[in-house]
């Protein structure tokens, strides 16, 4: 088969994939509808498992915004987020010829002379690539993320897919805007296309990190880098899962480098990542971490951090006028007096074990899978009687890293002092002087400044 026709097969086939995932989303869109216009008896659990059936067939970007969805709190209804949550982010691997194809279209015909080795198979694969580790000619162990091909078109069609989402999500309960949910998300994901763009993370993140010996980052091989081809030094390390029977000492350390390597960047750069999950990072020998991925971080403009810790601020305090500035900051906008006291509710549960001075869990006595399901239910129906509330799209990551985090310290079963280690994190901050030190470190790794807005 010649590259031609293999490239109309490809095409043909993602044409047809579309066709088919936008026809069962809509269906499953047009039912809820239908059943809510003429008062149908469907249960929503049964419509949230028709929507999982709709999308389970996809091995792609889809199924990276609808895990998405699934981890940013009443977004979606909770029967839905629950089976979103299930759907599997790993995409099956390119064979081995696909994969000399692809290295040859970044590197050129003589690629394989630019390693010492080069294994065949996919260490890892996900959703948007595959890596392969490899050894450089100086002997030193590399790890080669190979973007699958054709992934900028599949994004945006994927990214209009979650506009049907958007939409059922409305039809079913519209007591948030998911607006600038939908903008913020495909930005980002847009952004993880670009190899080159995270390269520039990866430096930032080495940066901020060079005198800290508990957070590690790759060292990117620029030379055989690309667009669509990331080549870093390969970390050793295991899974966080590995060490939820270690000691609780162990347990902590591991914690508190997960915390500094959240808070501090934010604190100190305005800078965080926007995606806590269990791939992500490996733990080393010593407690340390290993920060692998840099495909979803979030640039926030100064005074979006000085209001995130504002809010920190009005709550320690109890001071109701001071967290309604620092919504306004945030980007909420016309705030009833019971939205803000919703907004409050949901606040004082994110920022609950930060204000809490002694040695707890985060989830301080509650079950894991109950964690944060009662203050979400309270939330939510506060939302239906006094929304709707459109979240700014600076609050969707901000609080996915959060949560996130937090269930990074569930799993571990940790007990620390997080009152202590966030104030440590923001002690003497002052916006002027994250402003310069932002300025400096964005433009020294070529990442562009943010917008305010």
């Amino acid at each position: 088969m010649s590259k031609k026709d293999d490239e109309s097969n490809r095409l043909s086939a993602r044409v047809a994939r579309y066709a088919k995932v936008g026809a069962n989303v809509g269906g499953v869109a047009a039912k809820v509808a239908g059943q809510r216009l003429f008062g149908g008896d469907g249960a929503p659990s049964q419509n949230a498992q028709d929507l999982k059936a709709a999308l389970g067939g996809l091995k792609g970007p889809i199924m990276k915004v609808a895990q998405m969805m699934a981890t940013i709190p009443e977004a979606l209804p909770a029967e839905y987020a629950a089976e979103l949550s299930q759907l599997q982010s790993m995409a099956p691997p390119m064979g081995w010829p696909f994969v000399k194809r692809r290295m040859a279209s970044e590197l050129g015909p003589g690629w394989k002379q630019r390693f010492a080795r080069f294994e065949r198979e996919a260490a890892a694969a996900a959703s948007l690539g595959q890596v392969h580790k490899a050894e450089a000619l100086d002997g030193r162990s590399l790890a080669c993320k190979l973007q699958y091909p054709d992934m900028q078109s599949a994004v945006e069609a994927d990214l209009k897919q979650l506009s049907l989402i958007f939409s059922l999500q409305r039809r079913v309960d519209s007591s948030i805007d998911t607006r600038e949910i939908a903008d913020e998300i495909g930005m980002r994901l847009r952004e993880e296309l670009d190899y080159t763009l995270e390269a520039r993370h990866m430096a930032l993140y080495r940066a901020v990190f060079e005198n800290e010996p508990r957070v590690r980052v790759p060292e990117v091989e620029r030379d055989l880098s690309t667009k669509r081809l990331l080549t870093m030094e390969w970390l050793d390390g295991q899974p966080l899962l590995s060490f939820q029977s270690a000691s609780i000492t162990e347990r902590n350390a591991i914690a508190q480098a997960m915390f500094t390597a959240w808070w501090y960047p934010f604190s100190h750069y305005g800078v965080i990542h926007g995606d806590p999950h269990l791939g992500n990072y490996t733990v080393r020998d010593d407690h340390g971490i290993n920060l692998l991925d840099y495909g979803c971080i979030r640039v926030f403009p100064p005074s979006f951090v000085n209001g995130v810790i504002e809010l920190y601020r009005s709550l320690e305090a109890d001071d109701r006028d001071r967290s309604v500035s620092a919504y306004e900051v945030w980007g909420f906008r016309n705030l009833s007096n019971e939205l803000i006291d919703v907004l409050n509710m949901w606040a004082g549960f994110i920022y609950g074990p930060l204000l809490d001075d002694r040695v707890r869990s985060i989830a301080d006595g509650i079950a894991p899978g109950d964690y944060g399901r009662k203050e979400a239910s309270a939330v939510h129906a506060a939302l239906k009687k006094y929304g709707p509330v459109t979240p700014p799209r600076e609050f969707v990551f901000m609080d996915r890293a959060a949560i996130g985090l937090g269930g990074v310290f569930l799993h571990l079963g940790a007990e620390l002092n997080f009152y202590r280690l966030f104030n440590e994190t923001i002690a003497n901050f002052e916006h002027t002087r994250l402003e310069q030190r932002q300025t400096e470190a964005l433009n020294r790794a070529g990442v562009p400044l943010p917008v305010a807005r």
